[in-house]
């Protein structure tokens, strides 16, 4: 009776340890935990951009200072002008094109006169690879009078922060580029004092850009420029 317990035992061990080295791999399984694990790094990462970006309350706007292809220049530079300002990179591959095509669509229906009361300008938010030089040639391929700005993270990022904006590099594989920039994509009219007018969301279209424009040019303020 022992003897048979004890083989009995015997057989169970042998099994359990078996078990434990015969357990084939499912990669269905480990595909699962890792989509679970990214889907819920994405969840985290969207509900960190609509905290930053999409809380209107906290956007304050205001004065800021970045370097151009002629140096340093700052919002309070074209006070009494009504700016739209519009945060992405050179290499970004159809938001930012999209949103400055809409946004030049809008200028070029400003007059001559109304045109004189308005600057607009593009931040990139990559500035490693932005340089001033290369920023100049992009915007002029949709206005040849805005401004391109950027600077290093310690400057660059307050600014960010106080538009309400967000951005972020993603690596990418494979891939002579190495990184894209995910950002938020909204156009910041800012009125002829300085003061945050109104924000766009992405692919607003030209019309009402135009609006918005004109609207804040129509604005009384102290230190605008006479219509």
């Amino acid at each position: 009776m022992i003897t048979h317990i004890l083989k009995y035992r015997f057989f169970l061990l042998l099994l359990c340890f078996s078990g434990t080295i015969l357990i084939p791999f499912n990669p269905a399984f480990s595909q699962s935990e890792n989509t679970q694990s990214q889907t819920s790094t994405q969840k985290q990462k969207q509900k960190q951009k609509q905290n930053l970006a999409k809380d209107k309350n906290k956007i304050k706007g205001g004065d800021f200072s970045l370097i151009g292809k002629n140096g340093w220049v700052s919002l309070s530079d074209f006070r009494g002008k009504v700016v739209a300002l519009y945060f992405g990179y050179t290499q970004c591959p159809d938001v930012c094109p999209t949103s400055l095509s809409l946004l030049s669509s809008a200028i070029k229906q400003l007059s001559t006169e109304e045109k004189k009361r308005f600057q607009s300008i593009f931040i990139s938010v990559d500035p490693g690879r932005d340089t001033p030089e290369i920023l100049a040639d992009y915007v002029g391929y949709f206005d040849k009078d805005m401004i391109g700005l950027s600077a290093a993270p310690d400057d660059l990022d307050p600014v960010v922060a106080q538009y309400g904006a967000f951005y972020e590099k993603v690596p990418l594989s494979n891939s002579a580029l190495y990184y894209s920039v995910d950002h938020t994509s909204e156009t910041y009219i800012i009125g002829k004092d300085g003061k945050l007018f109104a924000t766009l969301p992405h692919a607003t279209d030209s019309e009402t850009i135009l609006k918005m424009i004109r609207e804040a040019m129509a604005e009384q303020v102290p230190g605008s420029i006479s219509q």
